[in-house]
């Protein structure tokens, strides 16, 4: 916003900035909504509205602890990504590590959810879905015979039933969340999925 000068001596004023547009409360009634479902799901404590500045905010937000396993790393995340990533969790990766790899999925791992960061980490441009904690990084799964299966390491595997899990998570992913970035996107989402609630629907 520009600044509203006056003349005469009199000191300038600045313009109250804009609120981020369509922001949902903890109050609510569609977080209320939001997390009566989110309790079917998961368990989870209530993170308070918080605003960070500089586009930067945590609104109507979670910190998950139980999706029907562990999931590292997680900070805070909307409610209606939280509801959605652990109905993935559930319905979409559970099932595929036992139908495609003969095991049961034991943890999720993740590089995060909130952070206060520009897309693609630059330095200047539009703000990335994780400074308003509607975008969670998933970097690998851990089975329950032991096997670790990473976006990094195992993206191009060789072995077709690791290779036909991670395209039926992918897949299924697609379905549930906005925008989905892969390692097919860019190099930098080489070693995680991206997935979040923002503008969409887009998968790569």
């Amino acid at each position: 916003m520009g600044l509203a000068a006056c003349t005469g001596g009199v000191s300038e004023r600045r313009a109250p900035a804009p609120q981020p547009p369509n922001r949902l409360t903890n109050d609510s009634p569609q977080t209320r909504v939001c997390l009566a479902n989110l309790g079917q799901l998961a368990n989870f404590q209530s993170v308070p509205d918080r605003d960070f500045g500089e586009g930067c905010y945590i609104f109507s937000s979670v910190k998950l602890t139980g999706t029907g396993v562990p999931v590292s790393n997680l900070g805070p995340m909307t409610c209606s990504l939280a509801a959605t990533f652990a109905g993935w969790v559930r319905s979409g990766v559970m099932p595929a590590a036992r139908l495609y790899l003969g095991s049961e999925l034991a943890r999720v791992e993740t590089f995060g959810s909130y952070s206060c960061r520009n897309i693609n980490g630059r330095q200047s441009g539009n703000r990335s879905e994780h400074a308003t904690a509607n975008a969670v990084d998933v970097s690998g799964f851990v089975l329950a015979d032991g096997r670790r299966i990473t976006i990094r390491q195992d993206w191009d595997s060789d072995d077709p039933a690791v290779q036909s899990f991670l395209a039926a998570i992918h897949t299924s992913a697609c379905r549930r969340f906005k925008t989905v970035l892969s390692p097919d996107y860019n190099a930098l989402h080489a070693d995680h999925f991206h997935l979040d609630m923002g503008r969409g629907p887009f998968c790569r």
